[in-house]
């Protein structure tokens, strides 16, 4: 038989064996690993206004400081039209599309989602046709992107009117959307109010479709990571708090933890601990030794991650100084005996 015919017979068998993969999801989940969020950058109203843009150094940084994932996250709704077919803006595609091949090209794996949809969040029922058509433009725009590599995450922090009723309702309709592009694409999918664990049980998801990892994010105690935020009412009087790691602190951790790992056993799902972090106001010491905690309590449970984020309020990396925070980097990615303590390494 002609080997130029057995050819594409043997790349449709493999495909159709990869998308009928049911481990696809907890696969692409160990891959994403230990990552970081490349945060306030092109979620921002438009990329610079919250001081961050995206360098190419970026991420050469992440991939020589032992990451393996980057998460993206993005901003559509400020870059696209507020009528059908709500067109994105191709510059700003473009931006996207390099922030993506940066990473791809230093073998990092992507999360793109939608962030800040600020009007979706508000008025569900006005923005569900332009929240689909985004999608749809997004999906298809992202094809032939390799599916080992990159995942769609289909919205950043449901919350105010978009509550965990509405929120189901909408998730099987933009999954279609996505699916009908992107039929093997592994998505990525978290609840309500503000992918709060405690909402877990709120979530409903399509139980034929396997190709989902589940994301949570995680920010308690919230007086201590967001105190002297200024978009936090209230958070100067929190200023000074620490976290030690002492039993108490460890045991509501773990409570936590141990929660959204019998969730995800009961219900088959890998998941993906998609923010957690500590704000720059907080006392260095107390931020280490709680992000330490965090990242080591997730792992333990086979939780990948991605910390928020890279190079702002939160940030792990100081742009201006061009180096690693490396107390925060050793919290995250512990140094082997083989790696230098180096800003790359």
């Amino acid at each position: 038989m002609c080997i130029a015919f057995l050819i594409p017979a043997l790349t449709l068998f493999l495909s159709v064996a990869r998308a009928d993969e049911p481990d696809a999801a907890h696969s692409f989940n160990q891959a994403l690993a230990r990552g970081i969020n490349l945060g306030n950058a092109l979620e921002a109203p438009s990329e610079g206004e919250w001081g961050v843009r995206l360098r190419p150094e970026f991420f050469t940084e992440v991939k020589n400081a032992g990451f393996q994932s980057v998460r993206i996250p993005i901003r559509w709704s400020a870059h696209a039209t507020r009528n059908a077919p709500y067109e994105i803006d191709a510059e700003f595609l473009a931006r996207v599309d390099w922030a993506v091949e940066q990473a791809l090209g230093q073998g990092l794996k992507v999360v793109i989602n939608v962030h800040h949809y600020e009007e979706m969040y508000a008025h569900p029922d006005e923005e569900r046709r332009r929240f689909l058509g985004l999608w749809k433009q997004v999906a298809e725009h992202y094809a032939g992107r390799p599916i080992d590599s990159v995942a769609f995450e289909i919205l950043n922090e449901p919350h105010e009117t978009l509550d965990s009723e509405r929120w189901n309702a909408l998730i099987p309709e933009v999954m279609a959307v996505i699916r009908a592009s992107n039929p093997d694409r592994v998505l990525i999918i978290g609840p309500a109010q503000w992918n709060n664990p405690s909402h877990l049980d709120q979530l409903r998801l399509p139980s034929d479709d396997r190709r989902i990892i589940v994301t949570f994010h995680y920010y308690n105690p919230f007086q201590f990571t967001h105190q002297g935020a200024s978009w936090t009412p209230g958070s100067k009087a929190w200023l000074g708090r620490r976290w030690t790691a002492a039993d108490d602190e460890l045991a509501a951790l773990r409570s936590d933890f141990d929660k959204v790992a019998a969730w995800a056993k009961g219900h088959e799902r890998p998941i993906y601990l998609g923010e957690f972090g500590a704000y720059s106001r907080a006392p260095m010491e107390s931020r280490v030794t709680w992000t330490r905690a965090v990242a080591r309590e997730a792992e333990a449970r086979g939780f990948s991650w991605a910390y928020w984020e890279l190079a702002s309020g939160f940030g792990a990396y100081d742009p201006e100084r061009e180096q690693w925070r490396q107390p925060l980097l050793d919290a995250l990615v512990p140094p082997s005996k083989t790696q230098s303590t180096g800003s790359s390494r």
